[in-house]
């Protein structure tokens, strides 16, 4: 369970990473080319380079939780990302005027997915750890 849990916060680290390093660093660049971005406000360099520095940071929490996958690091991390990932979801599932079907089914799915992947992280921790309980305590159980 803790490969899984690590392959995807690793997904979730290289999309934060990325996206957020090309934010801060190349703002316009970033408006210009990323795919369905035209379809938001206006551009905002304050705004993107902010959007961008924020998505390095989740992205330092959800690599410190891959190469450390212990409930303490992870959970945190992972709520981290579905704090900003859920309400991002929303928000583009509400506002899809100007969109092709095609980028709106693929807005819709790439943002429920990578949403989706930070409570799942969340889950699969919480179960990993519940089981490793309980057979730390059948295994107390058995020596006494």
């Amino acid at each position: 369970m803790t490969a899984i849990i690590r392959i995807a916060l690793v997904i979730l680290f290289l999309d934060n990473f990325v996206v957020g390093a090309w934010n801060a660093i190349w703002p316009a660049s970033f408006y210009a080319n990323f795919p369905t971005v035209d379809l938001t406000p206006p551009f905002s360099e304050h705004y993107a380079r902010d959007f961008g520095t924020a998505s390095l940071a989740i992205a330092l929490l959800l690599g410190i939780a891959a190469v450390k996958p212990k409930a303490h690091f992870v959970i945190p991390a992972a709520a981290a990302y579905s704090v900003f990932a859920l309400p991002h979801f929303f928000y583009h599932l509400t506002n899809l005027q100007g969109a092709t079907v095609g980028e709106a089914i693929l807005l819709t799915t790439a943002n429920a997915a990578v949403a989706l992947i930070g409570l799942f992280i969340i889950l699969l921790t919480a179960l990993r750890d519940r089981s490793a309980a309980r057979r730390g305590l059948a295994s107390a159980r058995a020596t006494h």
